[in-house]
């Protein structure tokens, strides 16, 4: 009877640890605000090896278009990262203060830290300012998601910041979100 109880205390610890995780995020969610409808041209389920950067490519961002936003939208940020990474959540791209009138972004967005319409980057976990494409490693499958915001403001953050940067200074100026999903495997 002991190690009954005893494995129910743990389950219930892991629980409230899970939940205590979750509930602490570095992501906003896309699920928690209205819709955004975000596609892309350059793929539709798989991501092609163009797109990548460990297959003998460059790794140029795939195109991006999206749904109207809010008239309340001021900017747009952008944050692609690999879930299913083996250390935990692996940002591939932070892109944020894009234009409100802007609706799409071409294939192959340039890797400065200020792109000409204002927009800033960030820096990847691979070390570099913008778009760092898919790179698993070994055989398996990775999901990696595009989680488009649109915000009531531009953010105060100099480019080549980190995610949680940009992601705390995105906190309560969400007003829609839109995600897509890709799956790149080598």
């Amino acid at each position: 009877m002991p190690l009954r109880r005893t494995l129910r205390l743990g389950r219930a610890a892991l629980f409230l640890t899970l939940t205590a995780l979750a509930s602490n995020r570095q992501d906003p969610g896309a699920e928690d605000f209205a819709p955004l409808h975000l596609t892309s041209s350059s793929f539709s389920g798989t991501i092609p090896d163009r797109y990548a950067s460990c297959s003998g490519q460059t790794g140029n961002s795939p195109a991006l278009a999206w749904s109207a936003p809010p008239g309340t939208t001021r900017s747009f940020a952008l944050v692609v990262t690999d879930p299913d990474a083996p250390m935990g959540t692996f940002t591939h791209w932070l892109l944020w203060n894009l234009p409100p009138e802007t609706r799409s972004l071409p294939e192959g967005v340039p890797t400065d830290p200020q792109l000409a319409n204002g927009a800033r980057q960030g820096r990847n976990d691979f070390g570099k300012v913008g778009y760092g494409g898919p790179c698993p490693p070994g055989h398996a499958a990775h999901r990696y998601v595009f989680d488009l915001y649109a915000l009531d403001s531009t953010l105060s953050v100099a480019a080549g910041a980190s995610k949680p940067q940009v992601v705390a200074a995105m906190r309560g100026h969400i007003v829609a979100a839109g995600r897509l999903v890709g799956r790149y495997q080598r």
